[in-house]
Parts: C-alpha cells; sequence; structure tokens
C-alpha cells in the first residue's frame, strides 16, 4: 500500500470521573477550548489544529495510559515552546508533575489529570 486512507488523527479519547470537573481542568489548567459538554461527553479543542480531546464519563477503574512492567506509561504527549513556565504553572495549580528530564537535548516530564491519567508534555 503507498498511501493511507488515514488523513489524520481527529481525536483521542479521555476516562473521567467527573466530567464537569474534568472538562473546566483541561480548560481552566491546560488552556484548551471547551467546546461542548453534555451528559456524555466533553470535547476540548487543542488550539487551531483539527486535533480534539474527547473526555468520557466512566466509574471504571480506568485510565488512558499503559503499564509495562508495572510502571505507568503515558500515551498522550504533547509539545510546550515554554516548559519551564508551563511545568511552573502546572505546580501552581497544584497539578501532580514529575521533575523536568532531559535526554539528548529532549526535554520533557509527565503530570497527571485529575482522574489520575498520565500525560507527558515535551520540547
Amino acid at each position: 500500500m503507498s498511501k493511507s486512507f488515514i488523513e489524520q488523527v481527529h481525536y483521542i479519547r479521555i476516562p473521567v470521573k467527573d466530567l464537569e470537573q474534568s472538562a473546566h481542568w483541561y480548560r481552566d489548567v491546560l488552556g484548551l477550548q471547551l467546546l461542548n459538554i453534555t451528559e456524555e461527553l466533553a470535547i476540548l479543542k487543542v488550539n487551531e489544529g483539527p486535533f480534539l480531546l474527547i473526555l468520557v464519563p466512566t466509574e471504571d477503574e480506568t485510565f488512558v495510559h499503559f503499564t509495562i512492567n508495572n510502571e505507568q506509561e503515558f500515551s498522550i504527549g504533547f509539545t510546550s515552546p515554554e516548559l519551564s513556565k508551563f511545568h511552573q504553572h502546572l505546580m501552581a495549580n497544584q497539578v501532580k508533575v514529575e521533575d523536568i528530564q532531559e535526554d539528548n537535548g529532549h526535554a520533557f516530564f509527565h503530570f497527571y489529570d485529575p482522574n489520575g491519567n498520565k500525560l507527558q508534555v515535551h520540547w
């Protein structure tokens, strides 16, 4: 197959316990645009691109991240040109964040949303 039928990733669904609280956290703390919220989902837009995050309420004990050898691994990675400022912003908002790490000139850190979903941001 020379060309994929898939054009782009449009959205990723994230499980959350409290939909309204989570939608406001993603809007207020991460600065994403809240496009719509219903009883079944919340739609958030990442800047001007086509990419969306869809928050889906669940009572199940489930997360957007996964484990390898019992260690949590993120599945969603964001970019930020102001990594240190973003790290400080998250800490000021009582977000659980890990230290900034560097790997061959690549800086990143992990943080958790209010539902315990592990996320990464890098630059």
